[in-house]
């Protein structure tokens, strides 16, 4: 596809900035799914990335700038700009804590038990004024500021950090070309009314300013349009692209130095049957129920017991929100349980490792006879894509029916009910003893399709959709 010029806006940015033992200053990596994925932009395209400034570097490198952009180069040196946006502590921490990780993605992520929570007071409403609108307004204005430098481009919004945003620029520039791909699932109208009314109509009034809407799956648009139908009647077009991954990233990581150390761990400590999970620490990811499925497989299945092990390798996510502490409580808790009433010897049934490592992840995803995905909702659930492009045992995978990766990936994997204890055990042992000939049929079906359908493909059917005529795209 053609090069075309991009204002990404995210919360998150592609690179973070830190001190080393020396006091050098040193350029990281930016962490998070959503940063990992959007770099397909940057690899195609002119990519000017706006961004939240989230380390203490950061802010120091973005007062530094000013409103100037610097430029930082990909791992294959093509170059993009980055502009960091340093938002006043507390507006960002009421905008980020407060609104968009702890309502919209509880929201959005029917995590809420009713009849108890939330309890939208005083606080949150300041909260949403002077924290989410106002950072979202630092986002749209530096956003016209880089169109007013660059007039033919395209603003590229992401996810549910910005769902103003799009409104804002809209109101400073009537005639800019603007889109947004919410990554996480769109829940249904009612749940929605939760929200106050002004506060859910600002939600949708201002996704609705973009030409283009882009989801990951047709259940989680179905559902924008239904919400949007019930507050207020606004429109836009939407579309269904599922993101891919970077297929020659995850080649050349697999191979690496540091995943080979990885994995040489990992094989010297294997049991003959290993199931894997990768996950952060977030309500979101079933984790707890997880662990109880595995325990029932053990119970259910005593021949599995010292030949099966689950390693569950999780990245502590969000540790500033009160409920994300509980969850990871409740999973190190749960981990115990299950290796208290089943573990004999050196012999553990769960090896549970909390820390961000990525090279450990790879490695992992390498060796796993089944992988366990069983979130309670996910907007997509990169893992169930990673894994299988780079595995090298046929493994199989255990995929949950709210994951929006099911909407692909479901004819090739073993379908569970994310709160269905019983069905999830089922699930495991089927994986675990499932006949080579119709493992090796499923994992090669799925590396296939994952191939198939990578972060470029997913690039530029977003470009496509931007430049069609608004009659041939998805509507209300």
């Amino acid at each position: 596809m053609e090069r075309r010029k991009l204002i990404v806006v995210s919360n998150r940015g592609p690179v973070s900035f830190a001190r080393d033992d020396n006091g050098e200053r040193i350029v990281r990596r930016g962490g998070g799914g959503l940063a990992t994925a959007l770099r397909g932009f940057v690899a195609h395209h002119d990519v000017t990335w706006i961004a939240s400034a989230m380390s203490d570097e950061d802010r120091v490198v973005a007062g530094e700038r000013g409103s100037e952009a610097m430029v930082e180069r990909t791992r294959t040196g093509a170059p993009y700009r980055v502009r960091l946006l340093a938002h006043e502590p507390v507006a960002y921490d009421r905008y980020y804590n407060v609104v968009a990780n702890g309502t919209l993605w509880f929201l959005q992520h029917y995590l809420w038990g009713l009849a108890v929570e939330p309890e939208l007071g005083r606080a949150f409403r300041v909260a949403w004024t002077e924290g989410y609108e106002s950072v979202n307004r630092a986002f749209a204005d530096a956003a016209v500021a880089e169109l007013d430098r660059e007039p033919g481009a395209a603003v590229c919004f992401h996810d549910y950090h910005l769902y103003l945003a799009p409104a804002f620029v809209r109101e400073q520039r009537p005639a800019a070309r603007l889109m947004q791909f919410i990554h996480i699932p769109w829940a249904q109208a009612d749940y929605w009314r939760v929200l106050p009314e002004d506060i859910r109509r600002a939600v949708h009034e201002g996704v609705c300013a973009n030409d283009v809407v882009g989801f990951h799956t047709e259940r989680w648009r179905r559902n924008f349009l239904q919400s949007c139908g019930a507050f207020g009647g606004c429109q836009t077009e939407t579309v269904v692209n599922p993101i891919g991954i970077d297929i020659d990233e995850f080649e050349q990581l697999k191979d690496s130095p540091a995943v080979l150390a990885e994995e040489e761990r990992i094989v010297g400590s294997r049991p003959e049957l290993l199931v894997v999970r990768v996950d952060r620490t977030d309500p979101s990811k079933n984790i707890v129920r997880g662990f109880r499925a595995f325990g029932l497989l053990l119970e259910r299945h005593p021949e599995l017991q010292h030949r099966v092990g689950m390693l569950a390798l999780l990245d502590p996510s969000r540790q500033n929100l009160a409920e994300y502490r509980e969850y990871l409580a409740a999973i190190e808790h749960e981990a115990r349980a299950v290796n208290e009433r089943f573990g004999q010897g050196e012999w553990r049934p769960v090896d549970l490792q909390i820390a961000d490592n990525f090279p450990q992840a790879i490695a992992a995803y390498k060796q796993f006879d089944v992988l366990f995905v069983n979130p309670i909702f996910d907007g997509m659930n990169l893992v169930a894509k990673e894994a299988p492009l780079v595995n090298g045992r046929d493994g199989v995978v255990v995929l949950s029916e709210n994951a929006g990766a099911h909407e692909e990936l479901g004819d090739w994997t073993l379908t569970v009910n994310p709160f269905d204890i019983e069905g999830q055990a089922e699930a495991l042992h089927r994986a675990l003893t499932m006949p080579a000939a119709e493992r090796r049929r499923r994992a090669e079906a799925l590396s296939g399709y994952v191939r198939e359908h990578d972060i470029a493909a997913w690039a530029d059917a977003q470009l496509a959709d931007l430049d069609r005529p608004a009659s041939t795209i998805l509507s209300p």
